[in-house]
């Protein structure tokens, strides 16, 4: 009774501010503001009463802020994102993406479930909470993302709807195993079902789908995409009645290719998202804001852009109240100099101020609890062991593509020596992933082109999505001293070269780094100088590329611990080409 009669209070309290008869808690005044509805640019006072908008026009307010030659928009919305891509803790991912304008993020939380299962997505959770940005958790839907790798978790169609169950999580995170579901694989389907039943949204992940076998995902209940690779992928996605999240991300930068998919019609079908955002960058060049920049140059009016980051993101995921500047809505704003630029120099969450000027207005630090550290778990690896044996000339190779995730199936004459191949003189490295969830020695042996680095080898314990550690180099003995590294720091990323090891620590499952922002992003930015003066090429993102390398549902070949992985037959397949 007492919430309701509360609840009543309140109400009350909003029309009669709407009604302009008593002051408002909070007005932003001299503004233009974005109409969303419309993609215009209006002007009024926007009236805030406890956490939303109670009314746009002549208002006064106990707080007053002048904006004049400002424009204020909806907060910014992430349509998908997942936040230890960042390497950073969620505490420290809201320091720098909310002061940018980012009000709330829909973040899928499966790189850390597939290293410490359900108890991770509860870390993300409760850090998060201590912040003011919004986070709207997906329950992972492949951990691992396949059959053919190994994870630190495993949840099955029976975990997924007990998850489900409740207020945890939002909806299913993306279905990855795209090939499963357009052939009927009963449990990949359940899990879907499971989220139909409990009235969840579901992501999708489905690159070069097309025709009945994207008819057959879309059935399946799927109702994004953010991996499309060209406009007419976008277009058909669109016609299926698919939401297009267009990416612009770290390693992926999708969204310039994919505009001219984008009209006056069909506009509204499209959101915008980072998907994998590395902490640097964030420091650099912005979160959602960055995000709209790339959109306005690519040649989206600012006006729209905006619209897909707000209302189109809110409506994709049917959260109510969110998304727009307009009475009964969600006091989450962001105030841009201009929508070409959009230098932000204030965001309110919930009526309240949370950073101006670029600033932070929060405190958020918090401890690491016990289940996502310490999780880097390997048997002892020698040199000897990156020793590959081909049986005859003509080996498969994993081709880099420079900015893209995409990578090419080769087949390239390898020279062997001594029962083992000889790539000096040539652009080819070995590479390797090492079971570190669980201690059991197996280990995946490959071969990669169009890399660059020579005399060492760089290791991370970020390896989608299963995370176990990925090592490539040029000689065994840096690529074993990398990996006895990464077990003696807890994860991270490392770059050993003559035996010496340079090394970002990433303690939080070996995926976050528990440091300030500021400290891991100057640790970072050494990592990868030391990375590009070792030959790394550019377009090459040394570790972020190298962390996709073991995705087994990005075409065409990548590695895991069980061995090299077609990606287009998906099946383990032979080093050895005919």
């Amino acid at each position: 009774m007492a919430k309701k009669l509360a609840a009543v209070a309140g109400m009350k309290r909003a029309a009669l501010v709407a009604a302009g008869k008593v002051k408002a808690d909070v007005v932003l005044k001299n503004a233009s503001y974005l109409d969303v509805f419309s993609a215009e640019l209006r002007t009024g006072d926007i009236a805030i009463c406890g956490r939303q908008i109670a009314g746009i026009g002549d208002y006064e307010g106990e707080t007053e802020y002048d904006f004049t030659g400002k424009v204020v928009t909806p907060g910014l919305i992430d349509a998908h994102v997942h936040i230890e891509s960042t390497q950073l803790s969620p505490e420290e991912f809201a320091s720098l993406a909310v002061p940018r304008g980012t009000t709330l993020v829909i973040a899928d939380p499966h790189e850390i479930v597939n290293v410490c299962s359900l108890e991770g997505a509860e870390y993300i959770r409760r850090a998060a909470g201590r912040t003011p940005l919004e986070v709207k958790l997906m329950l992972p839907s492949c951990v691992p993302a396949t059959p053919f790798e190994t994870s630190g978790a495993n949840l099955n169609s029976a975990d997924t709807a007990r998850a489900l169950t409740g207020t945890r999580f939002f909806g299913l995170g993306e279905m990855m195993n795209y090939p499963a579901v357009a052939a009927g694989d009963e449990e990949v389907l359940a899990k879907l079902l499971a989220a139909k039943h409990a009235d969840k949204i579901i992501d999708g992940h489905a690159p070069t789908m097309s025709g009945k076998a994207l008819n057959a995902y879309c059935v399946s209940g799927a109702r994004t995409d953010h991996e499309c690779a060209t406009a007419a992928e976008a277009e058909e996605k669109v016609m299926r009645g698919m939401y297009v999240l267009l990416r612009e991300g770290s390693a992926s930068h999708d969204l310039t290719n994919l505009v001219p998919a984008v009209n006056d019609k069909n506009f509204r079908r499209f959101a915008l998202c980072t998907d994998d955002r590395h902490a640097d960058d964030l420091a650099r060049e912005g979160h959602m804001d960055h995000v709209l920049r790339t959109a306005v140059k690519a040649g989206i009016k600012g006006e729209l852009a905006v619209v897909m980051c707000t209302l189109n993101a809110a409506e994709c995921y049917g959260i109510k109240e969110k998304g727009a500047v307009a009475p009964g809505y969600d006091a989450d704003l962001a105030v841009f100099d201009d929508l070409e630029h959009f230098n932000c120099t204030a965001v309110f969450k919930r009526g309240k101020c949370v950073a101006e000027n670029g600033k932070k207005l929060f405190s958020d630090r918090g401890s690491v609890p016990v289940a996502v550290k310490n999780t880097v778990r390997v048997a002892p690896v020698t040199p000897d062991k990156f020793t590959i044996k081909l049986k005859g000339s003509r080996a498969r190779v994993i081709g880099l593509r420079r900015n893209t995730l995409v990578t090419q199936k080769l087949v390239e004459e390898v020279e062997s020596r001594d029962g083992d191949v000889c790539l000096e003189g040539s652009d080819l490295l070995r590479l390797a992933v090492v079971e570190r969830h669980f201690a059991s020695g197996r280990m995946g042996l490959g071969l990669v082109k169009g890399y660059g680095l020579k005399g060492g080898a760089a290791a991370t314990t970020v390896s989608h999505d299963s995370h176990n550690i990925i090592v490539i180099g040029d000689n065994k003995e840096d690529m074993a001293a990398a990996v006895e590294e990464l077990k003696n720091i807890g994860g991270g990323m490392t770059l050993v070269r003559g035996g010496k090891a340079q090394s970002v620590p990433l303690d939080i499952a070996g995926l976050m780094s528990s440091a300030p922002a500021a400290k891991h992003v100057e640790l970072s930015a050494k990592l990868y100088e030391a990375a590009r003066e070792a030959g790394v090429y550019e377009g090459i993102e040394p570790f972020m590329t190298l962390s996709f390398l073991a995705l087994a549902v990005i075409p065409e070949l990548r590695l895991t611990d069980r061995g090299l992985f077609d990606v287009n037959d998906f099946c383990i397949t032979s080093l050895d080409a005919e």
